[in-house]
């Protein structure tokens, strides 16, 4: 059969449902070959809209999401999205199209040498020269974007090759086992912390990405722990739990940094360096024990004394089974600091000015928004915010990135989320910034006949540049900017626009939204004037408890 027949079965094969992208001419026998398949083709507006949109699905399903580009300016639009799957642990495919390579009247003509530049931002990334090499190549694809930790891999199809006859062959999808942790440091880790005055919890991505939430439950439950986690690992426990402290949004000063210096031993579950640090480790203070599906990556500010090596939720278990003794903690504290957390951080929740504080977007977001609702965040100030204040109830119900950190992503994150969940509510929440960076994947969304919602954030500015400026004692220069009409522009996407003019308008079209088919797109105001007093001069000079 044609080779690009061959490479829609492989990918079959696979389970995949989707493919976003642009194709080009280089990808029409491959688009030919589509046509006939059940996977369905999302067309979107810019490469960078489908790479992400495939990261996400990947990042939901644990199956790499596939998205396809031509060759040149199309391949590299991919850079940034595969950077984002590949810090972001997020399963992801992109085919990329390319001149032919056994002949070409072309010269040189929009020749980038993708596979060479996407190597050191991908797990794997080649040239298929073959076509009866197509049915290998995708499952060792698939097979290292699943691996831990996950990631981006890319496979190039050059056009002559495309339409080459190939040999039907299919390679069996086979799965495997992730090996336990050994025995002996399931049991040095339970001795850690039962000899622990002061143990503390730590849930990070990796524990987000296969689902470990009942074992942790468990190990809560069972051993009275207090746990936090990182920007990543919100969700994996129900963040109503009575043991939950708070999420480390910033790497330091924050109220719940009082418990964490405090402690003795942290049980680090599901963390990588990658990720934005949560705290910093210091010699001769609190020891670590690193619970992963591979070593610690050792750095200045991150050096555990134990890695516990194997399938997480299997590590979690054993380690709650062989915890006996705790008659050497004191937990109390723990108890005084949460309440202390949870006063400052339900400060300004109620408060009703407008423009809107970003406390109380979110209190009113959380109220209106069901358990099991997805909020998808681009980069900006109100991240921070989002991660302190935003309780989680389910995993992968605040999908924020804290790794790449790149703008963009929001909205087309968004997307995929509702394409793959149509029974859930979906917020995207984006600054003005950001939104418009990717702004055009509101046709898309519209297209799709998709029911979310888009929060714009607008202040005029990258208020997370102006705020960062301001700590750093510059003057307020280079950072603001004018935005097009936003209600007007939905519309001619053909979503429809809104404009809140009080908290209580908001909170009404926001309810009306959430309600109602189509895409919508809010402009709301809102006033960052505290950013700086709060979060750069009240924490530094806060006083723990004693």
């Amino acid at each position: 059969m044609k080779a690009t027949d061959l490479f829609i079965k492989a990918l079959e094969n696979e389970g995949v449902e989707y493919i976003f992208g642009i194709p080009g001419e280089e990808n029409l026998d491959f688009l030919d070959s589509l046509k006939n398949s059940d996977i369905e083709l999302i067309l979107t507006r810019h490469e960078q809209g489908a790479g992400f949109m495939a990261a996400t699905y990947g990042r939901l399903t644990g199956k790499p999401g596939v998205c396809l580009s031509t060759l040149g300016p199309g391949a590299t639009n991919f850079t940034t999205p595969a950077a984002y799957a590949q810090l972001g642990a997020m399963p992801m495919l992109m085919i990329t199209g390319q001149k032919p390579i056994k002949k070409s009247k072309q010269g040189r003509f929009q020749i980038v040498d993708i596979v060479d530049m996407f190597k050191p931002i991908t797990k794997y990334a080649t040239q298929i020269v073959n076509g009866n090499n197509i049915p290998s190549r995708v499952r060792e694809a698939f097979r290292l974007a699943m691996e831990e930790r996950p990631g981006a891999v890319l496979l190039e199809l050059p056009e002559d090759i495309a339409a080459e006859d190939s040999v039907y062959r299919i390679f069996n999808v086979v799965g495997s086992r992730r090996p336990d942790a050994d025995t002996s440091c399931i049991l040095k880790a339970a001795k850690m912390i039962e000899n622990a005055k002061m143990p503390l919890l730590l849930i990070g991505a990796g524990a987000n990405r296969k689902r470990t939430s009942k074992a942790l439950t468990e190990f809560i439950e069972q051993t009275d722990i207090p746990f936090f986690n990182t920007q990543m690992g919100k969700g994996v426990v129900d963040e109503r739990h009575h043991h939950f402290l708070g999420t480390a949004a910033l790497s330091d000063n924050d109220f719940l940094h009082c418990a964490i210096n405090r402690s003795d031993l942290i049980i680090n579950v599901g963390h990588d360096v990658i990720e934005k640090p949560p705290f910093f480790m210091e010699e001769d203070r609190t020891k670590v024990i690193h619970v992963n599906f591979f070593p610690a990556e050792v750095d200045e500010v991150y050096f555990p004394q134990l890695n516990v090596v194997g399938d997480i939720a299997t590590s979690v278990s054993n380690i709650t089974s062989n915890i006996q003794n705790k008659s050497n903690w004191d937990l109390s504290y723990y108890d005084r600091i949460k309440s202390e957390i949870k006063t400052h951080l339900s400060k300004y929740s109620e408060d009703n000015r407008f423009p809107l504080l970003p406390q109380r977007l979110i209190c009113i977001i959380r109220k209106e928004l069901s358990d099991d609702g997805i909020v998808t965040l681009d980069n900006g100030v109100y991240k921070v915010w989002f991660a302190r204040n935003y309780s989680c109830y389910e995993p992968n119900t605040l999908l924020l990135d804290n790794a790449l950190a790149t703008m963009g992503a929001g909205l087309p994150s968004a997307i995929c989320a509702k394409l793959i969940n149509p029974g859930k509510n979906v917020i995207s929440v984006c600054g003005d910034g950001g939104f418009m960076m990717n702004s055009q994947e509101l046709e898309t969304a519209v297209r799709l006949n998709l029911n979310m919602v888009v929060i714009i954030l607008n202040d005029g500015g990258y208020g997370m540049i102006k705020w960062k400026q301001e700590g750093m004692g510059f003057e307020n220069f280079g950072l603001e900017y004018k935005n097009p009409d936003f209600v007007k522009y939905a519309e001619s996407y053909g979503a429809k626009g809104h404009r809140p003019k009080s908290d209580e308008e908001f909170k009404e079209t926001l309810s009306k939204c959430l309600k109602t088919d189509g895409v919508h797109v809010i402009d709301l105001a809102v006033d960052y004037s505290m950013n700086h007093s709060i979060l750069n001069v009240l924490l530094k000079e806060k006083t723990c408890i004693l």
